[in-house]
């Protein structure tokens, strides 16, 4: 299994995940981060860590957001991998919690 990035996390992209990660799975994009399913252990440290709570085991994805299993590893190759944290979007606080945000992912 992988962790996957969902909805949440567009936006925002914190990235307090990317440091405890130890194979440095997630690849970051314009506004948004995804885990390489291929890369990724199963070691769930970063899921405390996400201040957006936008990172879920595949098994405990939520319904509505299933589609993001694929999107992560749809994006994986396109994006650039990220092994230290950086500073979130400047206006990631007020993206965080809103809802339908998938029609703002910058590929």
């Amino acid at each position: 299994m992988t962790h996957v990035v969902t909805e949440n996390c567009i936006k925002c992209k914190f990235t307090d995940c990317v440091d405890v990660c130890p194979v440095d799975c997630f690849k970051e994009g314009p506004n948004f981060l995804v885990i390489d399913p291929d890369e990724c252990i199963d070691c769930a440290v970063c899921i405390p860590e996400c201040p957006a709570n936008a990172i879920f085991a595949e098994e405990d994805v939520p319904e509505d957001q299933v589609g993001f299993i694929a999107l992560n590893a749809e994006l994986t190759p396109v994006f650039k991998t990220i092994t230290r944290t950086k500073e979130p979007l400047p206006d990631a606080d007020q993206w965080n919690g809103v809802a339908d945000k998938l029609k703002h992912l910058e590929r």
